[in-house]
């Protein structure tokens, strides 16, 4: 089994979703080698160039053969497919890491993979990507969800810690209501915020993220600082 936290490991990307490019990018920062990704859409070409400068496009076959770890890039709805269709050609290798970056699935989703010896991983940052040079920046900072099988977490927290995030390890059963609670703060703040500015540029008024940003990052703090409490809708717009 590869000790992750000895040996520098030679990492392929499979896929281009910005949360595994973040990551790649953090682990070579931290030593680890970058043998090559693959690209199946021309148009992130770019992208993957300005995050990645010099990495070469491979086939998936030589990618993995030559990975030690395989970092799947995937969207949430490509994953199960991606997985299966690397399986059905035997292209796991005994020993191999893989890891996903989904918030809703935990390492039972490459259970076809571990089925041929790979080592499954699942770890997610907890923040949404931009896919810019900022996520790096901001990955640094955040918590990342870890699930693995007991033996080998430690490989995946230090994997995390290389990248310098806090691992947090969140149970099989418990990847639902991690994934949930993800969405939810995610995708409703954004709405909520989106829908904020709109109503003052409506109205004219210049600078309208400016002007909110203040209150929506203490409206946030408080909200973390107080933690959760059941929701009174009288009390929504007291001041």
């Amino acid at each position: 089994m590869i000790d992750s936290t000895k040996a520098r490991l030679a990492v392929g990307i499979v896929g281009t979703a910005p949360a595994g490019i973040a990551m790649a990018s953090a682990l070579a920062g931290a030593g680890h080698l970058l043998i090559g990704i693959t690209i199946t859409n021309a148009a992130d070409t770019e992208r993957v160039d300005a995050a990645l400068p010099g990495l070469d496009a491979l086939e998936l076959r030589e990618l993995l053969a030559r990975a030690e770890l395989v970092l799947l890039a995937v969207a949430d709805d490509e994953l199960e497919g991606t997985v299966g269709a690397i399986s059905e050609a035997h292209l796991w290798r005994s020993g191999q890491l893989v890891a996903h970056t989904s918030p809703h699935h935990g390492y039972s989703m490459l259970g076809s993979a571990s089925a041929q010896g790979a080592i499954a991983l699942a770890v997610h940052p907890a923040m949404s990507f931009s896919g810019t040079s900022l996520d790096l920046q901001r990955m640094r900072e955040v918590f990342f969800a870890v699930s693995a099988p007991k033996v080998v977490l430690p490989i995946a927290q230090a994997l995390v810690i290389e990248m310098g995030g806090e691992p947090v390890v969140i149970d099989e059963q418990q990847r639902a209501a991690y994934a949930e609670a993800f969405e939810v703060s995610t995708t409703f703040s954004t709405l909520v915020v989106n829908q904020a500015i709109g109503l003052l540029e409506e109205a004219g008024i210049a600078n309208a993220r400016g002007i909110l940003a203040p209150s929506v990052r203490s409206a946030v703090e408080r909200a973390l600082a107080d933690g959760h409490q059941p929701l009174d809708s009288t009390e929504l717009f007291d001041e």
